[in-house]
């Protein structure tokens, strides 16, 4: 099999709780090459500034806030390194073992037919039940190859991805377009466009890495506002699928169930809180056509409003 090269790219924006790890996988995976998007929160930070990971197969960029967006910043990077695979990976999702990048791999070596394939997710360490149950609706141990065959039975999660942890074919990428410049779900709508052209995407639950947030009430009505939105203005999932509110329920039912079982005294604030992202994500969607201050507001990226040439 003809060796492929990689490159693993990694935003950053204040990452220190995550550079002891950050540093020990690029020194286990010496043989691949790494690319740190720092993302400065002012155009005169020299954030880089005895950065500890600088080592022979890490490439640092530096770009200020106001010129991140989740699509065309990792868009950008992927044509810059030039690599047959990109790996994407977020700062937070901490690789349980040192080989992730292999097992990632795999199912894109082996199938010319994939062009993804994302990780399993689990919750770190002490995370609250509330954190830790969407990672296990969503990242089941079962492994899974999916294509547009497969809409009727799995719905909006045919193209389920996350790029906190994914590996990608970059010819595949450049057959679409690449990713989109968007609010956020860069990794959804590229896995739509790779569906349609006849890929499939592989879910590879040994690659695993530990993710996890605990949010506030008003963080999760900001994030599912920026899901609304970039859903509204962006309808390609809807026009394959339809509404995501099935799955939705499906997790709510899950939920509720599980807490019933393990802490029914939290099924109260379970309920409240996924009342606040249904608005969120409601509000989101019909509010398009809200004045960019308002939407700026009520945005968990205040940042991206600021970037008329993006505002869809």
């Amino acid at each position: 099999m003809q060796q492929k090269s990689v490159t693993v790219i990694i935003p950053l924006f204040n990452p220190e709780p995550w550079l002891p790890h950050i540093s020990r996988f690029i020194t286990a995976n010496s043989g691949i090459s790494f690319l740190l998007i720092i993302t400065k929160s002012t155009d005169d930070a020299n954030e880089d500034a005895n950065f500890p990971l600088v080592s022979v197969n890490t490439q640092i960029m530096q770009i200020p806030q106001h010129e991140f967006n989740h699509g065309a910043t990792r868009e950008f990077a992927r044509k810059i390194v030039h690599s047959d695979i990109v790996v994407f990976l977020t700062q937070d999702a901490v690789p349980v073992s040192p080989d992730l990048i292999e097992k990632l791999l795999a199912p894109l070596l082996v199938d010319e037919c994939v062009a993804v394939s994302y990780g399993r997710q689990i919750p770190h360490d002490g995370a609250d039940i509330l954190e830790a149950y969407p990672r296990e609706f969503n990242y089941a141990e079962e492994s899974q190859i999916r294509s547009m065959s497969d809409v009727d039975k799995y719905g909006v999660y045919t193209f389920f991805c996350s790029n906190s942890c994914a590996a990608w074919k970059n010819a595949a990428l450049d057959e679409i377009g690449g990713f989109k410049a968007v609010l956020t779900n860069e990794d959804y709508f590229a896995v739509a466009d790779l569906l349609q052209h006849g890929y499939k995407i592989a879910y590879t639950p040994t690659a695993v890495v530990k993710h996890s947030h605990k949010y506030t009430l008003w963080q999760e009505f900001q994030r599912y506002f920026d899901t609304g939105y970039v859903r509204a203005v962006n309808p390609i999932i809807q026009q394959l699928v339809g509404q995501a509110e099935s799955r939705g329920l499906g997790f709510l039912s899950g939920l509720l169930s599980h807490l019933w079982r393990k802490k029914p005294l939290w099924i109260p604030y379970a309920l409240l809180q996924s009342l606040v992202k249904w608005l969120g994500y409601r509000v989101g969607f019909w509010g398009k056509n809200l004045p960019v201050s308002i939407k700026r507001r009520l945005s968990q990226q205040a940042y991206y409003w600021d970037m008329q040439n993006l505002v869809k």
